[in-house]
């Protein structure tokens, strides 16, 4: 778990810190989270076990996800949704529901998240490995 281990965290989003795409973004959602509504979890960490949420390593590195308070699991552009949502951002959010914009988003993202290892620089002679 995060440091920011509040009471009124909206979601926890659990990250790839070692990806510097992610961390510009995660960078930027701290700063935005003024009211700690967001609970941030690095799956690099050291201390993270993906066995302890019932999951693997690579199902947390295949697409971003999200857990809401009452446990139920969110991923892929719903979790950014919720993420900018939690942060006041709203207005933004309500764009990226429209039918266009959502269907290329969510078209984008999983194009991303396919290649996103490769994409950071994180392969070796066409191998990527997750943890």
């Amino acid at each position: 778990m995060s440091s920011e281990a509040n009471k009124g965290w909206q979601l926890e989003v659990f990250f790839d810190g070692e990806c510097p795409l992610c961390l510009r973004e995660i960078k930027l959602l701290r700063r935005l989270d003024r009211k700690h509504r967001i609970r941030f979890t690095d799956i690099e960490d050291t201390s993270f076990s993906p066995a302890g949420f019932g999951m693997t390593m690579k199902d947390f590195m295949d697409e971003i996800r999200g857990r809401l308070p009452s446990g139920e699991w969110i991923t892929g552009v719903e979790v950014f949704r919720r993420l900018y949502a939690a942060v006041g951002l709203k207005p933004v959010v309500a764009l990226t529901r429209l039918p266009g914009i959502s269907h290329g988003l969510e078209f984008g993202y999983r194009v991303f998240a396919k290649n996103r290892l490769r994409l950071t620089g994180r392969c070796d002679d066409g191998t990527c490995k997750v943890n």
